[in-house]
């Protein structure tokens, strides 16, 4: 290495992106992490400021216990602060399943559910007997009494005793999804293959879930087979993977089979209507639909909410008339007997005509996805007690028409419609279905944002779309891709009969992924009985799987192009996973260690002009590769560099006050710090700089005065204040309150150890004077203050790397093909993290650095 003129060492320049900058004959950086993993609290372990509670080292259950509670109860009187950090959370004062529900506000929140939930489930009368019965159509009236059996149970089974009374619980802090299941294994046992895991993540007061006290021995059995295994992680996410897949498919067919199946409905009423007039109408529909989709949900949803209530009231008075009118004898479809009289009969045809059957049920993993939008008891008892009646009236309707004409077995429902009130009931089921499409799409938003959230998805722009409720989003580029997606299915198959065993296919895919994540979920988390266990698993895997192979005896129709279709979605998800775990991985081994960075000096090899820096980075821990490569292309570094680490963790939300965690990097002299700003996968991030830039000299000024409190302590009882190695154990029990007021957590801790000494200071820029250990510790600590307030004066800049990665010249050709082309491709055309970041171009500096891996 070149000395630097200033007395310190300057980096080479390297041609290598492979090298790794490390001094040998020292412990790093990595070495003191993994020892304050460990519980030992060593000089890097996280201090906690605005909130959270820090890792500290070597005390008892009880202790740590005891404080937390202290704490709890101090941060009670304090009072919440507003968290300018995230804006758009001022206007937020509470999610709504935490207000006091008014008799108006609750009728409006269930014209809210109809709208949103309840759209696909409901409309599903509108194709299910026509699709069970296409391939072969009903003889006789015990054939039609054993379909409607087969649906009774099918209604009962699935979408109420497994979704509404099961699944629903599975919800992540009232989010719902896929992934929200994924999130909650994650928090539980350490399963995410990204091993950006800290052990203060698990004090966030969100990550504590209301579950027994006690571990059961399978419990902890499992949860240890599950971390130490890397083979079950990857089966955990591809599983994940495929069912996300799946659920966007399904929001591709959903539109497509409900609007065409209204629009059906004109056949009947006009006849000169044919199909390809059906196909044109279908897709202009489809075009207003997915442009309405940017006004947000709780709008669009308030809006129709009244136009579903009339639509299930339309089903259940034609219901009901019909079984006036042809007789009460379908009644007898409740005894489950008349199932095993269909298949015995014909097993060939009831064995088709599953896949129809299963239509009925469609919209059962909507309900859980858009959980998120509305609360877990408003679900429950809107489906109960409206939704699951007129849906059983309507197909009691129908079925009572069929017995009595046996040969209509094509657009039944509209068949069965009274003359009297044809057309307004079509206009109505036309609009229920515009509605049922909305459905699977505000689903898919949230699971895309829980996705990108976890690195399982290209970044995309999202739109929040309501001031009141965080979780209501929109997605322009998801929108537009539903869109084509759907008018290509609709154009392509051009009828309901192809399009129905397709639907089949992506709802029997989603179902069986979210049986067995919530069975992973009843071992791991709910400590279930495991004769409970096994029988949910083999009732719903075992119905579903059965189910399943009816749709997959008709792939060939057609329905292989949503299985392509679902497979390229896969792929993408799994390669930017792939990639961006990969990239993660490179970093953490390619990190400056801590030996190179005290041989610099406090200059770091160059000169300190006056400002700040904030070097945004991906690392949870040490100093990241790309602070090297601006030491070395540029001739000053700022005489204050903060690293700022926005980290998502796998919980729904972060309360503000436990959103950041500070540490100081090397020793005092050097100004520099690291900041984590912790994000749960539904928290809003639309940061103002110059708030966010306030926040964060604020919150690194209440971290300064507490750590000089904290060593004033020890200097009394130690006579030893020289130790720079102190500064990471003292203030490893720091805490700050939300309204800026400091807590001690009452045991000063030691030393851990004194083997290292400080640098020379030589000619420092970085401070206005040297920090010895004869300095009066007040002077000292309103002279680094003073240096803040001097450095922010001076400007603020943010330092951004752009790191791309390579495959290495001996990789496989696989490995090159997925990482120089198909992740090269997905990182280029993702939104860029500056424009997520919310960066004035003014005050931006970039590097750029590649990586191979």
């Amino acid at each position: 290495m070149e000395t630097g003129s200033s007395g310190g060492r300057r980096l080479p320049k390297t041609e290598s992106a492979e090298m790794r900058w490390v001094v040998s004959g020292g412990a790093s950086e990595d070495d003191e992490i993994d020892s304050s993993d460990d519980g030992d609290g060593g000089t890097d372990t996280p201090t906690a400021a605005l909130g959270s509670r820090g890792g500290g080292g070597g005390y008892s259950d009880a202790e740590e216990d005891e404080e937390d509670a202290l704490l709890r109860q101090r941060l009670v009187r304090t009072g919440p602060r507003a968290d300018s950090f995230d804006v758009e959370a001022l206007d937020v004062p509470g999610l709504y399943r935490h207000q006091e529900f008014t008799v108006g506000r609750s009728i409006v929140l269930a014209l809210q559910t109809l709208g949103v939930v309840f759209g696909d489930v409901g409309t599903s009368p509108l194709y299910t007997f026509d699709i069970m019965f296409n391939k072969y159509p009903n003889t006789s009236k015990e054939d039609v009494l054993g379909a409607l059996s087969l649906v009774i149970y099918t209604l009962i089974l699935i979408p109420l005793l497994k979704y509404t009374l099961i699944v629903l619980w599975g919800n992540d802090d009232g989010e719902g999804g896929i992934f929200a299941l994924y999130s909650l294994i994650c928090r539980n046992a350490k399963a995410s293959l990204l091993p950006n895991q800290l052990p203060s993540d698990t004090r966030i007061s969100s990550f504590q879930l209301k579950v027994p006290s006690v571990e059961l021995e399978r419990s902890l059995r499992i949860k240890e087979r599950l971390e130490t295994s890397s083979m079950l992680k990857k089966l955990l996410l591809m599983l994940v993977l495929f069912g996300t897949s799946m659920v966007i498919a399904d929001g591709v067919v959903t539109p497509a089979m409900s609007v065409m199946s209204a629009v059906n409905g004109l056949k009947v009423g006009i006849s000169s209507v044919n199909e390809g007039e059906v196909v044109m109408i279908s897709v202009a529909f489809l075009i207003v639909l997915f442009s309405l989709q940017r006004f947000g949900t709780s709008k669009v949803g308030l809006a129709v909410g009244p136009a579903l209530f009339i639509w299930f009231c339309c089903l259940s008075g034609i219901g009901i008339y019909n079984i006036i009118k042809y007789g009460t004898e379908v009644l007898r479809a409740f005894n489950p007997i008349y199932i095993y009289y269909y298949f015995e009969k014909n097993p060939t045809q009831a064995w088709m005509s599953l896949g129809g059957c299963l239509l009925c049920a469609t919209g059962s993993e909507a309900m859980f996805a858009d959980l998120c939008y509305f609360s877990v008891r408003s679900v429950q008892l809107t489906f109960v007690c409206l939704v699951l009646p007129c849906l059983l009236l309507g197909y009691l309707g129908q079925a009572a028409f069929l017995m009595e004409n046996l040969t209509e077995n094509e657009q039944v429902f509209f068949l069965s419609i009274p003359s009297q009130v044809f057309w307004p009931v079509v206009f109505i089921a036309t609009l229920a279905a515009l509605i049922a499409s909305r459905t699977m799409t505000t689903a898919i938003f949230s699971i895309i944002k829980q996705a990108t959230a976890l690195g399982c998805f290209p970044r995309l722009k999202i739109i929040h779309t309501s001031r009141k409720f965080m979780g209501q989003i929109y997605i322009p580029v998801m929108n537009w891709f539903l869109l084509v997606s759907c008018l290509a299915f609709v154009t392509t198959f051009g009828s309901i009969n192809e399009i129905g065993n397709a639907y089949g296919i992506a709802e029997l895919g989603v179902m069986m992924m979210t049986t067995i994540l919530v069975t992973i979920i009843m071992l791991l988390i709910w400590q279930v009985n495991i004769i409970v266990v096994l029988c949910f698993l083999t009732l719903f895997l075992g119905l579903e799987l059965f189910f399943f192979s009816s749709v997959l005896g008709s792939v060939a129709d057609g329905s292989w192009v949503l299985l392509v279709f679902a497979a390229v979605l896969y792929l993408v998800m799994y390669i930017w996973n792939y990639g961006t775990k990969l990239k993660y991985e490179t970093e953490v081994k390619q990190k400056l260690s801590m030996d190179l960075m005290m041989d610099l000096g406090c200059n770091l090899g160059t000169v300190r002009a006056p400002g700040i820096g904030l070097l945004y980075n991906e690392l949870v821990r040490g100093v990241p590769a790309i602070f090297g490569h601006f030491l070395t292309t540029m001739p000053a570094i700022h005489s204050m560099i903060i690293f700022v680490c926005i980290k998502w963790v796998p919980v729904p939300v972060v309360p503000q006050n436990e959103r950041f965690l500070f540490r100081r990097v090397c020793p005092k002299n050097y100004h520099m710090f690291r900041c984590i700003a912790r994000y749960g996968y539904k928290d809003v991030r639309k940061e103002n700089p110059q708030t966010f830039e306030q926040l964060l000299i604020e919150s690194l000024e209440k971290f300064i005065r507490r750590e000089a409190q904290e060593r004033s302590l020890e200097s009394d009882e130690n006579g030893n204040t020289d130790s720079e190695e102190e500064v990471g154990s003292t203030s490893s029990r720091v805490l700050v309150g939300p309204n800026g007021s400091i807590y001690s957590l009452g045991v000063p801790l030691l030393a851990e150890s004194a083997g290292v000494s400080n640098p020379n200071l030589g000619s420092s820029t970085s401070f206005d004077g040297s920090l010895d250990g004869t300095m009066d510790g007040r002077r000292s600590l309103d002279n680094e203050l003073s240096f803040i307030h001097k450095a922010k004066e001076c400007g603020v800049v943010y330092l951004l790397g752009h790191g791309d990665i390579r495959a290495r010249k001996e990789s496989f050709f696989a490995k090159k093909l997925v990482i120089n082309y198909f992740y090269a491709f997905l990182r280029k055309n993702c939104r860029r993290g500056i424009a997520t970041l919310s960066i004035p171009h003014t005050r931006l500096m970039q590097v750029a650095m590649q990586y191979m891996v």
